[in-house]
């Protein structure tokens, strides 16, 4: 199955399950649409001034300047914002979270 095809099911999917919710959705998948939608969320992600990953869960909490929060379910995000466990003296207080 070729990219374009994936992206296509992925956004009918995710269209199905908010119908469900009886709730809209709307896809943007290509073209001017995508590329608003890719903007305001460049946008959107210069609001945040906190990070909380946690790559057991698969889930990422972003805090915004306005004080509000945003979670977001993407094992891969979480992995890709967690960094790699150390086992070394700075590790020696075995806390399982850490405020950087």
């Amino acid at each position: 199955m070729d990219q374009s095809r994936a992206v296509e099911e992925a956004a009918e999917r995710a269209i199905e399950l908010e119908a469900e919710r009886e709730s809209a959705g709307i896809a943007a998948t290509g073209g001017s649409e995508l590329d608003e939608a890719r903007q305001r969320l460049r946008e959107w992600v210069d609001t945040v001034v906190g990070v909380v990953a946690a790559a057991g869960s698969g889930r990422v909490t972003l805090i915004h300047a306005n004080g509000r929060t945003s979670g977001i379910a993407s094992a891969d995000l979480a992995r890709l914002l967690t960094p790699p466990a150390r086992f070394d003296a700075q590790d020696a207080a075995g806390t399982d979270a850490k405020v950087r």
